[in-house]
């Protein structure tokens, strides 16, 4: 029994999950859920954008990249611009089909990262346990990508919010038609000011790296820092080879003026790719740390590669994001634990 339930009136005193709605432009009628775990963290999750987190907060700082459109709703859908309506927050879902740019790959038209972003949630559940002294907050619900004549995939996803300041999403796509089909899936993570700023450091354990264009290869030597925005910047991809230890790899940043950081766990063996987006504009000033099962460059250049991933019918695949929130005492620790890998 959680002893402090005494001490309150109503357990959302101590922590939770609340339902909302908001109201006027473009995100009329979205539904969000606000978790808070009590130790400082405050999540935003939107039910009708796949269950992605738009917001992280920790004791009143944010994590994360909120763009310059703001919540959309998913009737305002721009398949022609995907980032007209592309809140970005802190992990947009791409895929399930596509990944990165568009193409045609065997007849198919690919849109860009794909559908199941805009796609809202089904059998919404969610709950906070207020038995425990560790209780967790969590939120749950599917994601359907289906159409008459093509593919028939489902989304499981469950959130949980801890007490020990991680946040996990676990995923689970489903095959529910008759035909094999392609699976791409990419987290697209979105470090924001003012945790994202000058002197931010990146404790990216990588093997191997190699810029995605002649754009990126101009810094390549310097993909590892972060500048004050820049008019007209272009925007830079990388592709990193990061260490695995058993069945996690794991990247992070820290903050030294905040004392602050983020800390990104990911399945090893579902989740072999890894790129980093580098945007220093004006306020488009965002870094990005994607992990996934392919790369950025669209389904007809991962088959011609010969790396596409399928799922047989009736056949699923397991994806696990973990985030984890520290301060400057755990820095070192974190740092050694991630670049330790690889010395």
């Amino acid at each position: 029994m959680n002893s402090a339930l005494w001490k309150t009136g109503h357990p959302s005193q101590l922590y939770g999950v609340e339902e909302s709605r908001l109201v006027g432009g473009k995100a009329d009628g979205m539904r969000l859920l606000t978790m808070r775990n009590g130790k400082g963290i405050t999540l935003t999750l939107q039910p009708d954008r796949c269950l992605d987190p738009s917001r992280l907060e920790y004791k009143g700082v944010n994590l994360s990249f909120f763009s310059p459109c703001g919540y959309a709703a998913p009737a305002y859908y721009d398949q022609e611009n995907f980032l007209r309506t592309f809140p970005a927050g802190l992990m947009t879902t791409c895929g399930l089909q596509n990944v990165g740019a568009p193409c045609e790959d065997e007849g198919q038209a690919c849109v860009t990262h794909g559908r199941i972003s805009h796609t809202p949630c089904e059998n919404l559940q969610y709950d906070a346990d207020y038995t425990r002294d560790d209780g967790a907050v969590t939120a749950a619900g599917r994601m359907r990508q289906a159409v008459i004549f093509g593919e028939k995939l489902e989304l499981y996803r469950r959130v949980t919010l801890a007490q020990d300041n991680t946040v996990t999403f676990h995923d689970v796509v489903t095959n529910m038609g008759g035909e094999r089909q392609p699976l791409m899936v990419l987290y697209h993570i979105n470090m924001g000011h003012p945790l994202l700023d000058e002197g931010l450091e990146l404790m990216v354990p990588a093997l191997a790296t190699r810029g995605r264009d002649p754009r990126a290869d101009e810094g390549l030597a310097e993909w590892r820092q972060f500048p004050a925005p820049q008019a007209g910047f272009a925007e830079q991809c990388y592709y990193h080879d990061i260490a695995r230890q058993g069945d996690w790899r794991g990247v992070a940043v820290f903050n030294p003026r905040l004392g602050l950081g983020l800390r990104i766990d990911y399945s090893a063996e579902t989740l072999d790719y890894f790129t980093q987006w580098k945007m220093c504009g004006v306020n488009d000033y965002v870094l990005g740390l994607e992990p996934g099962n392919c790369h950025v460059e669209g389904r007809a250049k991962m088959r011609a590669d010969g790396r596409l991933r399928y799922l047989e019918p009736g056949e699923s695949a397991a994806f696990t994001v973990r985030f984890t929130v520290f301060e400057a005492a755990a820095a070192d620790a974190v740092r050694r634990d991630l670049m330790g890998r690889i010395e």
